[in-house]
């Protein structure tokens, strides 16, 4: 067993804390405060030259104006749909409870660049369901579907994925003995549900209401694809203006202004949160029955809304489907020939290297990423559990300085500060272009990572690690035999979840990633422009399908081992 003393465990403490603060000051603080410079500071002097090229761009001020339109519009659109999804599947008996879960959960599986596009490929001039929509209206413009209301559209159902996750879980967690006493009191079915039900619901709502609210502020796929000329939100903006030297500034500009933006209105929202008055529930809960609908008007409705929605849901993914195995023609064209469906999209793509590459790219990143930020967590986590000394909070503040920032502020700032965007190769060192988009990748997903992490470090017994101290471990000892197999489970859920996230990135590698290594998510996105080739487009429905596949099966994995931990608890 490898001991050392107590002067031995100080150095290696020292020398780990130098190394982090190392880390944490060069890819976090200083790459943020460069941008800053970058803005604010021209030729050693304070100037707001900046703020008067935003003030004259047309483009840069509807920008913003969208933004925060297409925020507040989620909040009403996804909090609506989102309710009614969990509702119609955990509060309300609905024939087909099951089905309808499954494809309301296809956001957790398909979204991003991905799930866009595939709306895209549907709705767009050349979709199938636009063709189909022309032969019952013949007069309707193909281009359609583009703009605010496609934004929103699929916004809409793209965003639903954090009320499947919370609020399902906050529905189960209902006590029965409330809902069964308000009957009793002759409360009826609508009474019940907005005077007890969602009051108690209200913090989780909330808080789902400031993720989505920020998802809108942020979003980058859905105005950048199908938002046209008329309907480009700050982050598309950003990624323009951010290919030219002369208007870079303009860029940074705009992503410190979605930072600032959104850390002010975290802060409003999270103490009108404090200010709330929830109602309690009882100590000891029963399991909660679903409720029937008794008025069969309103049951009828249910049923008809809850069916539209599962088809809204699972025409995406139905349709990507069936045209991965469709020639490239016929995708092009926008038609199913079911007689002519073919496996040589599949077979390109697992026996062309060209074709496999971007998965092999994407699966690369998104791997290590997922990795490094897991093993920085649990270092940062161990250091700050418990900590008596004050300086420790520091590592804690740093690595949750990016759930603060969007992504694309952190890779605006990595780019600027380290030279090394796509837009600018000259002659940039290789390594150097593919460490910095590995790096962004690390820094966005590290504040979640640690929150995951630091909570799990509640569940280890003290008396582990005390023994382990008796009898004269080493620190690194304690922490690979003691401490990772205990948190292990949350590890690898939080390296999961991680992993599906930068699968199919498309906000941050857009700013970092190299032409000769391209990621998954800017081969999607090129595939969705005008320009894209019959074959390119073919390929994506194939790389969605399996993008899907893998996402679906890492998701599998991670609630099956949380599933045998808890059996074996």
């Amino acid at each position: 067993m490898l001991k050392r003393t107590g002067k031995d465990l100080n150095v290696a403490l020292i020398v780990l804390k130098a190394i982090l603060i190392y880390l944490i000051t060069v890819f976090i603080l200083y790459p943020n405060i460069n941008l800053l410079i970058n803005v604010f500071y021209k030729n050693g002097s304070f100037s707001t030259q900046a703020f008067s090229k935003i003030i004259k761009s047309q483009r840069a001020l509807k920008s913003m104006t969208n933004s925060f339109i297409l925020a507040v519009s989620m909040i009403i659109t996804v909090n609506i749909t989102g309710i009614f999804c969990v509702f119609l599947t955990e509060y309300w008996k609905i024939r087909g409870a099951k089905i309808l879960k499954f494809g309301y959960m296809s956001s957790l599986v398909y979204g991003g660049v991905t799930l866009v596009t595939g709306y895209k490929f549907i709705y767009g001039s050349n979709g199938i369901l636009t063709k189909l929509l022309i032969r019952f209206i013949p007069s309707l413009d193909p281009g359609w579907f583009v703009g605010y209301w496609a934004v929103i559209f699929i916004m809409t159902f793209a965003c639903t994925s954090n009320h499947i996750i919370f609020l399902t879980n906050a529905v189960r967690d209902l006590d029965g003995h409330v809902i069964e006493a308000a009957k009793n009191m002759g409360a009826n079915g609508f009474t019940i549900l907005f005077k007890i039900v969602l009051p108690i619901l209200k913090p989780t709502l909330f808080a789902i209401t400031i993720l989505t609210f920020l998802t809108g502020l942020s979003a980058m796929s859905a105005p950048l694809i199908v938002g046209g000329t008329d309907f480009q939100t700050i982050n598309p903006m950003i990624i323009s203006f951010a290919k030219s030297p002369y208007s870079r500034e303009i860029a940074a500009l705009l992503a410190v202004i979605l930072g600032t933006a959104t850390i002010i209105l975290l802060s409003i929202m999270n103490k009108i949160e404090k200010g709330g008055n929830y109602i309690s529930v009882s100590k000891t809960k029963i399991p909660l029955e679903k409720q029937r609908i008794h008025n069969p008007f309103c049951n009828i409705l249910a049923h008809a809304v809850a069916f539209i929605l599962f088809c809204i849901y699972m025409a995406p993914i139905t349709f990507v489907v069936l045209f991965s195995f469709c020639k490239p023609l016929d995708v092009k064209q926008g038609r199913i020939d079911f007689s002519a469906l073919t496996f040589e999209n599949y077979k390109t793509l697992f026996t062309s290297a060209q074709a496999f590459k971007p998965y092999l790219v994407s699966i690369a990143y998104a791997l290590s990423a997922a990795v490094i930020a897991a093993v920085l967590a649990v270092i940062v986590a161990k250091i700050v559990h418990k900590s008596k000394n004050k300086a420790d909070a520091f590592f804690e503040y740093a690595v949750l300085i990016p759930w603060l920032l969007p992504s694309t502020l952190i890779a605006l700032g990595l780019m600027l500060t380290y030279d090394t965007p796509r837009f600018i190769l000259g002659n940039k060192v290789l390594i150097g272009t593919l460490g910095i988009m590995l790096i962004a990748y690390i820094v966005v997903r590290l504040p979640f990572t640690f929150r995951m992490i630091k909570a799990a470090f509640f569940g280890i017994d003290d008396n582990l690690e005390e023994a382990a101290r008796s009898m004269e471990s080493g620190t690194l000892y304690t922490m690979l035999h003691v401490i990772v197999p205990v948190i292990l489970p949350a590890i690898i859920s939080v390296v999961v979840l991680n992993f599906n996230s930068l699968l199919g990135d498309y906000d941050i590698s857009v700013f970092l990633y190299h032409p000769l290594f391209q990621p998954l998510g800017i081969v999607i996105k090129s595939a969705s422009d005008e320009t894209a080739t019959t074959n390119a487009e073919a390929m994506t429905f194939v790389y969605s399908v399996v993008l899907i596949i893998i996402s679906s099966a890492a998701l599998y994995f991670a609630q099956r081992l949380m599933r045998q931990r808890k059996k074996a608890k």
